[in-house]
C-alpha cells in the first residue's frame, strides 16, 4: 500500500543533518549543516527522474546531485535565497549578524562568502530573514519584534524599522506583498506592517494560552494566516482580520520537548486550504482546513510522511529521529522535501487518499 500513497519518493543522505531547505530554483535547493564547528553549504539538484513528467522509465538519474558547494566557519541556522540572483543570506543562530554568500555560477562549483552585515540586536539569539523581491536586493531581518529592520544589501543602509515595544522572540518573518510583511512572535502575537509608512503596525494578540506559536501566511488571493501552538491548536485567520478566527482545530500531534526552531508549519502554495506540520512528532503531517468550522474540532491528517523514522530504525537503541525542517515545492502541488536529524533528506510526491 506504500506505493499507492506515493507517486515518487527519493532518499538522499547528507554527512551532517540540516535544518535548512531553501529553493534556489524549481529544480535546486540549498542545504547546510548546523553543528557548532565548520559546516558545508551545498546546492543540490533534485533527481531528474522526479522532474520528468513523462517517460520516467527512460530517465536514469534517480539521485540528488551536488551542483555547488562551500564551507561556513559556523552553524547555518537560517538561509534565505535572494530572488532573481545567485546570492544568499545566512544567520548562525548565535548572534543577529548576517552572512552574505555567492552561490556560484555556471563556470564554478564553489559557494563562497562575500561579506557580512551587523545585526539589529545585542541579544544572543538568531535572526529570522525574509528577502524582498526588489532591485537592488533588500532583506528584512531581526531576532525579536523590536529589532526588525529592512536593509539594502549593497549598501547596508537601513530602509525601515518596525516600531514596537515588545521584545518577544520571532518565530518567522514573511513578505505577504511587495511592501507588507508579517512579523510573527513566539507568544502568538502577529504584526502586519507596511514598509512604505511609519504608521504603527497592525497587531494581533495571541489566539490562545499555549506558547510557543508558529505562523505561516498564504499568498494572494487566499491571504490566510495559520497559527499553530505547541499543544497542537491550529487557528486560521484572514489577513484582513487577524484578530478573528475563520476556523480552528486540534491537530493530532505528539509534542516532543524539541527546540522551537525545529517546528515548521507551512501552507501548500498550490493546494488551497492544505498545510503541513513537522517538528511536533517524527512525522511530516498534511492537513486540509477546507472543512473546518469556527468552533474547535479534532482534525486528522490527510497524509503522513513517516519515511525518516522508518528508514532509520536500526534497533540499536540510538536516539529517535526527528524532522528538522520541510518545504513544499513552489509549483508542484504535492511535492515536498523534508530533512531529519540523521542527515536524511527525502523528496516525495504524495497521493491524495481522497482521490486514490
Amino acid at each position: 500500500s506504500c506505493y499507492l500513497r506515493y507517486k515518487d519518493l527519493h532518499v538522499y543522505q547528507l554527512e551532517h543533518p540540516t535544518q535548512i531547505i531553501e529553493w534556489t530554483s524549481g529544480k535546486t535547493v540549498c542545504v547546510a549543516g548546523y553543528s557548532s564547528g565548520k559546516n558545508e553549504i551545498l546546492e543540490l539538484c533534485l533527481p531528474l527522474k522526479l522532474l520528468a513528467d513523462e517517460k520516467k522509465s527512460l530517465c536514469a538519474e534517480r539521485d540528488f546531485k551536488v551542483v555547488h558547494g562551500g564551507f561556513s566557519e559556523g552553524p547555518v541556522c537560517c538561509l534565505t535565497h535572494i530572488p532573481g540572483t545567485r546570492c544568499a543570506v545566512t544567520n548562525d543562530g548565535l548572534t543577529s549578524d548576517l552572512q552574505l554568500w555567492d552561490l556560484g555560477a555556471d563556470d564554478t562549483d564553489v559557494i563562497r562568502k562575500t561579506g557580512s552585515l551587523p545585526g539589529t540586536s545585542v541579544s544572543q539569539a538568531g535572526s529570522r530573514i525574509a528577502a524582498r523581491l526588489s532591485s537592488p536586493p533588500q532583506v528584512l531581518h531581526g531576532p525579536q519584534s523590536s529589532s526588525v529592520q529592512l536593509t539594502q544589501l549593497s549598501t547596508g543602509q537601513t530602509l525601515y524599522r518596525l516600531e514596537v515595544d515588545s521584545t518577544e522572540p520571532l518565530s518567522s518573518l514573511k513578505f505577504v506583498s511587495e511592501t507588507t510583511f508579517l512579523a510573527s512572535c513566539c507568544d502568538g502575537t502577529v504584526y502586519l506592517a507596511d514598509t512604505r509608512t511609519s504608521a504603527p503596525p497592525q497587531a494581533s494578540p495571541p489566539p490562545g494560552e499555549c506558547a510557543p506559536w508558529w505562523t505561516d501566511a498564504s499568498a494572494a488571493p487566499q491571504c490566510r494566516v495559520i497559527r499553530l501552538s505547541s499543544s497542537g491548536q491550529a487557528v486560521v485567520s484572514d489577513l484582513r482580520n487577524l484578530g478573528g478566527a475563520l476556523c480552528r482545530a486540534q491537530l493530532d500531534v505528539q509534542t516532543l520537548p524539541r527546540k522551537p526552531e525545529d517546528v515548521t508549519v507551512a501552507w501548500a502554495p498550490a493546494l488551497d486550504g492544505c498545510f503541513s506540520v513537522s517538528g511536533l512528532s517524527g512525522l511530516v503531517q498534511i492537513y486540509d482546513s477546507a472543512g473546518w468550522r469556527a468552533e474547535p474540532q479534532d482534525a486528522s491528517p490527510l497524509f503522513q510522511h513517516a519515511g525518516h523514522s522508518v528508514s532509520s530504525q536500526h534497533g540499536d537503541g540510538s536516539a529517535p529521529v526527528f524532522i528538522t525542517t520541510h518545504v513544499w515545492h513552489p509549483e508542484r502541488p504535492r511535492t515536498l522535501l523534508s530533512a531529519a536529524s540523521d542527515g536524511s533528506v527525502h523528496v516525495w510526491d504524495w497521493v491524495d487518499p481522497q482521490t486514490n
